[in-house]
């Protein structure tokens, strides 16, 4: 049976952002990620930014302290147009 995934807003721009601004690599922002344990690969997280996979809640809250910056930024710009 085919899945089909249902669209919802896309945070992965805004997290591809976020890894470029801070000059990391998606294996290098994984390594870290699960050295504070959370168990997640690179593919997974390339489907993320992809928007093919929604992010884990565990995963915003260590990226959040990662990047220092605020819950803001994962969400900016998703709400335009939607009044």
């Amino acid at each position: 049976m085919e899945q089909k995934i249902r669209r919802d807003r896309n945070l992965g721009d805004n997290l591809k952002l976020l890894r470029q601004q801070h000059h990391i690599s998606q294996e290098k922002l994984c390594a870290e990620l699960q050295r504070r344990g959370c168990d997640i690969g690179r593919s997974t997280y390339a489907k993320y930014e992809n928007g093919e996979l929604n992010i884990r809640a565990s995963i915003l809250m260590e990226l959040k302290k990662i990047y220092v910056c605020s819950y803001d930024d994962f969400f900016a710009g998703l709400d335009q147009g939607n009044d």
